[in-house]
């Protein structure tokens, strides 16, 4: 946009009589202006009440001088309209700051704020203030700190400071006036004094606050007096802003608040003339309103979100998917446009108008001043921006949805069955105790009773739900939820019937059903340095919140990717992948924060670190749903024997990290609030469960060239470092290869790999006909003779076993074909421990899913691929070890 400051000062001249007024006041301000010095002005403009006694006069010059120059900047097309509402935000901070300060000073000589404080909600809160805005502050005290006299009440005292702040900048003077007031966002604000206790505060947003006071609070922030203590209140009541779980509750009560303002809106419902553009449909308000819908619904679980401007709102959510990218920039570019019509608005007579003019005539004026040629065009250009508008905020409350699900037939002894066990279901579960959970149920009561039926099994889809119920303390959200997204409830359906471990896991936290609702439910994890930062992300700083931030994150990513199975979004082998990368973002996570605990007491060893060694499926990159960890807890050797660490309370350096090893596992495996998180198993390091928990470097490199036996070789071969520095681990690393690297008498290598095999046959036979890992020609025998090659030859060593046979491959010790083989059946172990962990035979309504799971197209031909498989390791077992296996 061109910058024109010669046709801004005319146009300002010419058709706003309140910036005439100013400009014929403040000729210096004008000179500048006509020189394009638009910053000079400004900054001139801020010291414009600077030297005046009188607070309120002060303010009342510099609010005048200020909206000339933002207007003339805005005109001019200097200033965008974030440096304006910026500008007229930081004013009202100020304003409100001054003012209090000078009410306190007023009553007690000298005194400061301390222990009153002004919240900014709205506009102001998300530094969106307009030219004529009111501002709805919070004020809040500390009776124990406000400054007043011996003989003053400390809620007396407040509310005289109160009153006297409202009246200095709100009354109008010959100056003007600086600010209108409006104090009715504050609690229980019929009945509530002018300013409120902090403890009152609290008790009513922890009791009784309504609906739109969330939403409200999403712009709040500290902005005036006591900001140390507003923030700490804020912190407070962070909890009832931001909900942990999904809140779709919020859909409905925005949806009511929404036909209450249509319903109270008595102005035209036409662009044109009386138009309001920030109450009427597809206006500015509904624009405010889509972003913090989003954001109350998705910012308890995604920080990032919790945006107060509605731009970076609208932004925020488009970077999480959460709303289309095309949805963002034609709300933001709407908003603006809109919000900058509302600035022409309220120039022409400094009056805190949102509506068009009653006639076309003062229309005509208005889009002059902004630079388009009339009336006509200003209207146009409203109406296509509230027709946009208005589609995508009615798609958000689905005004105009229609019901497009099949219609089930219903067995009608099923029909009877659903409904006995509903009225069971009212009569005696918590969750449909109130009758607003009642009202909510009825919603969905028929697609649940189609669902039911549709399922896999529907008795058990049954039985799992109504175990689910009989655990929530409240279902009110979670039946919302289902009636706004269509199709959800058959999907968790399908998850209760064929997936255990998630409808265990979903009875313990019914939260985890956010996971599905995610944009980016169906999306493997990302990279470990991503999964990482969320897990880091707690909002307190202590190590139990850390902890229990830790927990939430693997969850949810452990049952995104189960329902991702119970789908068959994604191979089973991608499956396992994304699981090991979450685990590997935990130890560090959780390695992280038991270290920083540790060495607030201990200190550090001077030259030396824990490093951790991921072994067996940890290791190899591939977890299941059912996976221990494998892990060797190790530290490099320090420079100097006999070491201490530097803390307070000193250790020596093989107590140290014992004790900082066993603080790792507790973080990593000790349930919390949240849930417990893995099995951590150390009975890989040197000596078993006889030796200690950590051992240096030294020490596991003597151990491991002179007394490890052959399976700890072979144990080693799927070792990879997951955490410590890029040196310790990359040392670390030659250290294990020059172990497998060791030569070996091939002879005893066979005989101990037989004999090892031949006893866990022994003490662990298979547990059922498709115990794939254990039964002969499984995962078992494959990776006993992969790591037989891998010591025999000395090469092929990756933790990876698709890696390592291709590695032997290339060196013809196995056919080409072999890695099929062994990731076929890997594939099949991934899936069933999900839907069938026990080694049997699945129940016929697994056995499509496992299937489809798989690539296969029937449960015949995934049988049929697990026998060629086997058969494909039987004959290379038979070829290195001379034995033939029975494939049944």
């Amino acid at each position: 946009m061109t910058v024109d400051w010669q046709s801004a000062l005319k146009r300002a001249e010419a058709h706003s009589p309140f910036l005439k007024r100013a400009m014929d006041n403040r000729a210096d301000l004008v000179a500048l202006l006509r020189e394009g010095r638009g910053d000079d002005a400004l900054a001139m403009a801020k010291a414009e009440g600077k030297g005046v006694e009188d607070t309120g006069v002060a303010l009342r010059r510099e609010r005048l001088s200020l909206a000339l120059v933002l207007a003339i900047g805005d005109l001019a097309g200097a200033f965008d309209l974030t440096k304006v509402v910026t500008e007229l935000s930081d004013f009202a901070d100020r304003a409100l700051d001054s003012a209090m300060l000078a009410v306190v000073r007023k009553r007690v000589e000298d005194a400061d704020t301390s222990g009153f404080t002004a919240l900014a909600l709205g506009k102001q809160g998300a530094h969106e203030l307009n030219y004529s805005s009111d501002i709805d502050p919070i004020l809040l005290f500390d009776p124990e700190r406000l400054a007043r006299r011996g003989r003053d009440e400390p809620g007396e005292a407040a509310q005289r400071y109160a009153r006297q702040v409202v009246e200095m900048l709100g009354q109008p003077t010959g100056d003007g006036y600086v600010l209108r007031v409006d104090l009715r966002l504050r609690p229980a604000s019929e009945v509530s004094p002018l300013a409120i206790s902090f403890n009152a505060a609290i008790s009513h947003y922890e009791s009784s606050a309504l609906a739109w006071e969330r939403a409200a609070y999403i712009r709040a922030r500290a902005a005036a007096g006591d900001i140390a203590a507003g923030e700490h209140f804020l912190d407070e009541i962070r909890s009832f802003v931001w909900r942990r779980s999904l809140d779709f509750t919020a859909i409905e009560e925005v949806r009511r608040l929404t036909m209450r303002i249509r319903e109270a809106y008595k102005g035209t419902r036409e662009v044109g003339p009386g138009f309001d553009i920030k109450k009427g449909r597809g206006g500015i308000r509904e624009i405010e309103f889509y972003a913090q819908t989003h954001q109350l619904i998705y910012g308890g679980r995604k920080p990032a979100l919790r945006q107060r401007g509605t731009r970076a709102a609208l932004d925020a959510l488009a970077e999480a998917k959460i709303i289309g990218s095309e949805d963002a920039r034609v709300l933001g570019e709407s908003y603006d446009r809109l919000r900058t019509i509302e600035h022409r608005f309220q120039m022409v007579s400094d009056r805190q108008t949102h509506s068009f003019p009653d006639n076309a005539e003062k229309i005509d004026n208005v889009a002059r001043l902004d630079g388009l040629p009339d009336g006509a065009a200003l209207i146009e250009e409203v109406r296509a921006i509230c027709d946009r508008v208005a589609q995508r905020y009615d798609d958000l409350l689905g005004e105009d949805d229609e019901d497009t699900r099949t219609s089930v037939a219903v067995p009608s002894d099923f029909r009877e069955h659903f409904e006995a066990r509903v009225e069971h279901w009212r009569g005696t579960l918590r969750a449909l105790r109130s009758n607003e959970a009642r009202i909510a149920f009825a919603a969905i009561e028929d697609e649940l009773l189609t669902s039911l039926a549709a399922a896999p099994d529907p008795d058990h889809a049954m039985a799992r739900w109504e175990t689910l119920l009989e655990r929530l303390p409240t279902a009110i959200n979670l039946f919302r939820l289902f009636e706004q997204r269509p199709g959800l409830l058959d999907r968790v359906l399908r998850i209760l019937t064929l997936a255990k471990p998630l409808a265990d896991a979903l009875a313990r936290r019914a939260e985890l059903l956010d996971a599905l609702i995610d944009p980016n439910a169906l999306d493997l994890p990302g990279s470990i340095e991503t999964l990482a930062a969320r897990m880091e992300a707690a909002e307190d700083s202590d190590t139990e919140s850390r902890l229990d931030r830790l927990r939430q994150v693997v969850g949810e990513e452990r049952f995104a990717l189960g329902a991702q199975m119970v789908e068959c979004r994604h191979d089973p082998l991608e499956i396992a992948e994304g699981l090991c990368r979450v685990a590997e973002a935990a130890v560090r996570t959780g390695a992280d924060a038991a270290i920083a605990d540790f060495r607030a007491k201990h200190g550090t060893i001077p030259g030396s670190e824990l490093v951790i060694l991921g072994l067996g499926r940890l290791g190899g990159g591939a977890l299941t749903h059912a996976s221990d960890l494998d892990v060797v807890f190790l530290f490099t050797d320090p420079a100097q024997d006999g070491a201490e660490s530097d803390g307070e309370r000193p250790l020596s350096t093989a107590l140290y990290y014992n004790r900082l090893a066993a603080r790792v596992t507790a973080a990593l495996s000790v349930p919390t609030a949240e849930g417990a998180l893995y099995e951590i198993d150390t009975r890989l390091r040197p000596q078993g469960a006889q030796g200690p928990l950590a051992t240096g470097y030294e020490a596991f490199a003597r151990y491991q060239h002179e007394s490890a036996w052959t399976w700890e070789h072979m144990a080693l071969a799927r070792a990879r470092p997951i955490y410590g520095s890029p040196a310790a681990q990359e040392k670390l690393s030659d250290l294990i290869r020059e172990v497998l690297c060791d030569p070996r008498d091939p002879d005893k290598l066979k005989a101990d790999v037989l004999n090892m095999r031949n006893e866990m046959l022994a003490a662990k036979p298979p547990k059922g006909p498709l115990d794939v890992k254990l039964m002969r020609g499984g995962l078992v025998d494959s990776e006993f003779l992969i790591h037989y090659l891998q010591l025999r030859e000395g090469l092929g060593f990756d933790p990876a076993i698709e890696k390592a046979v291709a590695g032997l491959a290339a060196e013809g010790l196995l056919p080409q074909d072999y890695a099929r083989h062994h990731l076929a059946i890997t594939r099949y172990l991934v899936a069933v421990r999900l839907f069938a962990p026990d080694g049997a035979e699945p129940a016929e309504a697994h056995r499509a899913v496992l299937a489809e799971a798989c690539g296969e197209d029937s449960y015949k031909a995934l049988l049929q691929s697990l026998h060629e498989a086997r058969q494909g390791i039987a004959a290379q077992w038979a070829e290195h070890f001379g034995e033939t296996l029975e494939i049944d």
